[in-house]
């Protein structure tokens, strides 16, 4: 009798796919712009990840997780123009610490009020940390930010740095991925469908809220810091709310439900945003109706469409089956 592939093997070979391609990447690529584009997809991918657990896990939509990526961005900018290269790595794991302790006080405060109101009140801090960015030039460069961010040492060849980058965003997202489908990610779930039963059997709706909301943040910075060191630079715009819409858009074209929906709409935002844009003037408004007409005929995201397509075919073998 031959033995099906169950849900643990298949996440294997999921694993070891997603891996093995983006580190075939250098070995591959043609150009070095090929390579920057992984290395944007896989930092985005960290970024939409982590905002999905805010999101499509807890239901708790922000408009200012860009707060905690630029926060994650500066931290290594400004230890490196100040303090040198050397700080590079150090800068990480401090800008880490700040944002986690960042999240956590402005946490207590938003978590207290839900739905539209607890969206404003983000949008609303990340927006003051932009303008505050903006206005302080003779500290963060203004709008002209910092460039000629390096890494120190061996990380400074884009290939090394490439791979460092990987090595951190997987082992990031399999954190993510054992939190979401743990007893904790079980509760976040039962928060978003009835907090009021979960606090009728005895849980704090707003301790795990504000616990999600923290490691969302954590490696929404995270994502940040590892942009600093791809693009050398960093810019106000990080901070900036239309960086928060593009991870939400991100999410909802990915598929909210599914884990590595978010991933696979970076994924394919940027393969278009960079297609479209190298061919007419006119990107914008061709990425618009695209991505407008990919929601309109994939409401589950593409991955979810996947997903439920799956689903349909089992059932019908199933069927012919009896």
């Amino acid at each position: 009798m031959t033995m099906k592939p169950g849900p643990k093997y298949s996440a294997a070979v999921l694993w070891t796919l997603m891996i093995l391609g983006f580190a075939l990447v250098p070995v591959l690529m043609s150009s070095s712009y090929q390579l920057n584009l992984a290395s944007h997809v896989l930092v985005w991918g960290l970024f939409a990840v982590a905002f999905n657990m805010l999101w499509g896990v807890t239901g708790m939509l922000s408009f200012g997780q860009a707060l905690y990526y630029g926060l994650g961005a500066y931290f290594v900018g400004l230890m490196v123009e100040y303090l040198g290269s050397a700080w590079y790595l150090p800068a990480i794991g401090i800008g880490m610490l700040a944002v986690a302790a960042t999240s956590f006080l402005l946490g207590l405060l938003v978590i207290r009020v839900g739905g539209v109101y607890f969206t404003m009140l983000t949008l609303a801090f990340g927006q003051l940390a932009w303008q505050i960015t903006f206005k302080w030039y003779d500290f963060t460069g203004g709008d002209d930010g910092i460039q000629g961010i390096t890494a120190p040492g061996f990380l400074q060849n884009p290939i090394a740095y490439y791979y460092f980058l990987l090595v951190l965003v997987m082992l990031s997202m399999w954190i993510l991925k054992r939190m979401a489908y743990s007893p904790f990610g079980l509760m976040l779930r039962c928060v978003r469908q009835n907090p009021e039963r979960v606090r009728f059997l005895g849980r704090r709706v707003r301790r795990n809220q504000l616990r999600v909301y923290i490691v969302s943040s954590l490696f929404a910075g995270l994502a940040g810091s590892l942009m600093a060191g791809i693009d050398n630079s960093i810019h106000t715009d990080m901070f900036f709310w239309t960086t928060s819409g593009e991870v939400i858009l991100m999410s909802v074209l990915g598929g909210l439900n599914q884990f590595f929906g978010p991933f696979v709409g970076a994924v394919a935002i940027i393969i278009i945003e960079d297609i479209v844009g190298a061919w007419t003037e006119y990107w914008s408004l061709i990425i618009g109706s695209l991505i407008m007409g990919m929601v309109i005929l994939f409401p589950k995201g593409l991955v979810g469409e996947l997903h439920h397509l799956k689903l349909r075919m089992m059932q019908l073998k199933a069927r012919r089956s009896k």
